[in-house]
């Protein structure tokens, strides 16, 4: 009986660490992407460089924001984007977009999709 009884106690001991969230994950400091970041947009398939404006606010680890073409490789507007910031990586999506950039500090660079192209972005934080 004490047997069954210290397997059973071992088993809620080990289980119980499952449920909580590793310590990474609640020591994890996530970047503030929140403000104007200006930089390229090197759409690969036809190659084509884009002057862009990304303009974004950050609740927790939530970000919405635009994407704003000014005008170079022959679209001229804006683009609604949402996602997520986990860390120092922002992952972004809106219409027909889907991007994954690496902040460090005023920096940020990464690659996804448009449409049917692969894209390369590279931005740096507007200064205030």
């Amino acid at each position: 009986m004490k047997a069954a009884l210290g397997v059973i106690a071992a088993a809620l001991v080990l289980t119980s660490g499952c449920t909580q969230k590793d310590w990474i994950d609640r020591t994890l400091v996530t970047v503030d992407v929140t403000g104007v970041w200006e930089g390229k947009q090197i759409v690969t398939g036809p190659i084509l460089t884009r002057e862009i404006v990304l303009v974004l606010q950050q609740q927790g680890a939530k970000v919405t924001g635009e994407i704003r073409n000014l005008g170079t490789g022959g679209f001229i507007g804006a683009t609604p984007v949402e996602g997520t910031v986990n860390g120092d990586t922002l992952s972004l999506s809106g219409r027909g977009i889907s991007v994954v950039l690496q902040v460090n500090g005023d920096e940020m660079t990464g690659s996804g999709d448009l449409i049917n192209y692969g894209i390369k972005m590279d931005l740096r934080r507007r200064p205030q």
